[in-house]
């Protein structure tokens, strides 16, 4: 029998884990384990979905122009310098298939998306992973391990699982310091979350070696429609672009992007809501004896006294119908991440791990 074998480096790559969404015999179930947004996506952006469906036996626009525009009109960019996928993971894996091959490493941090390493692989170059500092991205570590086979280093800023990111002098420094022919990767699906931020916006100008990306499914309560976009030299958008498949986004996923993007009044309400209950919901915790890093995205990492706990702490609040993450695969076994929601949500959260330790007593 003749063997068909795989590209080398795929049968290396674990199939991704998403988070829970239901547990067996519990109703009124609350899921904080993907990071999604509570209040869902801004109503102008469903009914730009339900018009768009009365259009869906034609062939969507190839080149995502309107949907670019937008972003662009928005956040001051250039919309010749965006491309478009299917959520920001595309993006992602566009730069690996374009940059990266066997031979090249792709590098990234300790605590960092688990899908770097994947798309890494799956384009069969050599993932590294860098240690982080105290569960922060840690530049000197980065630039320690760049060798001239680095090709890209991802950095999501705040990072996942994290919460954590850095400031623009630190990021400066690391894009300074990469080896030519490296491209610097900041993955901003958390960005919109940091008051001030522009996701790296400043250094892609400035720098012929940095990209960005940005999501759709966190702040604009887009997950299930799968939209995501980068910005980065004109060069770089043009090697992209060559291996887009032209029609990757539907009209459907694209006008409800274009309203969600427009609806400021929306995403600044629920910026807001958000930056609120994070702050609650860490004063809760630390109250309970339970630290978190100062998180700068729609969730906070609880960190608890070992494994055991964390895991069982985890059980406890499925039991009451609360969906956490666990981050073992992180390199995270005595954390939790859990997604920021709304005030009776974050409140369940509480309630829970406060019945757990009573419990305990």
């Amino acid at each position: 029998m003749t063997q068909i074998t795989p590209q080398p480096g795929i049968m290396d790559i674990a199939l991704y884990q998403s988070g829970e969404s239901h547990v067996e015999g519990v109703r009124d179930i609350l899921k904080l384990s993907a990071n999604e947004n509570p209040f869902g996506p801004s109503p102008k952006a469903k009914e730009a979905i339900a018009a768009a469906i009365a259009e869906v036996h034609r062939y969507p626009n190839t080149d995502h122009a309107p949907l670019r525009a937008a972003i662009g009109e928005v956040h001051g960019l250039d919309p010749e310098r965006i491309i478009c996928g299917v959520g920001s993971d595309e993006i992602l894996q566009f730069l690996c298939q374009a940059y990266a091959g066997p031979g090249d490493e792709v590098l990234y941090t300790e605590h960092g998306f688990a899908m770097y390493r994947i798309l890494g692989l799956a384009a069969g170059a050599t993932p590294v992973e860098a240690p982080e500092r105290e569960r922060v991205t840690d530049v000197d570590a980065l630039l320690a391990a760049c060798t001239e086979r680095t090709k890209l280093v991802f950095i999501a800023n705040p990072n996942n699982p994290t919460g954590t990111m850095i400031g623009g002098n630190e990021l400066s420094r690391l894009a300074d310091g990469l080896p030519e022919g490296a491209i610097l990767v900041l993955d901003g699906a958390y960005a919109e979350f940091v008051d001030g931020y522009d996701g790296g916006v400043s250094l892609v100008d400035s720098r012929d070696n940095v990209f960005m990306t940005r999501t759709f499914s966190k702040l604009y309560g887009l997950g299930g429609l799968r939209v995501g976009w980068g910005y980065g030299p004109k060069q770089i958008i043009e090697v992209l672009s060559r291996i887009r498949q032209p029609f990757n986004l539907s009209e459907i996923q694209m006008s409800g992007a274009i309203a969600a993007v427009r609806d400021r009044d929306w995403a600044n309400r629920c910026t807001r809501e958000n930056a609120r209950m994070r702050v609650w919901l860490s004063e809760q915790l630390a109250a309970l004896g339970i630290p978190c890093d100062t998180s700068l995205a729609n969730f906070v990492l609880a960190r608890f006294a070992d494994q055991s706990e964390a895991e069982a702490v985890d059980l406890h609040l499925k039991s009451q119908g609360v969906i956490v993450r666990r981050v073992a695969g992180y390199g995270l076994p005595q954390c939790l991440r859990i997604t920021v929601g709304d005030e009776a949500g974050c409140q369940r959260v509480i309630d829970g791990i406060r019945t757990y330790q009573e419990g305990r007593k």
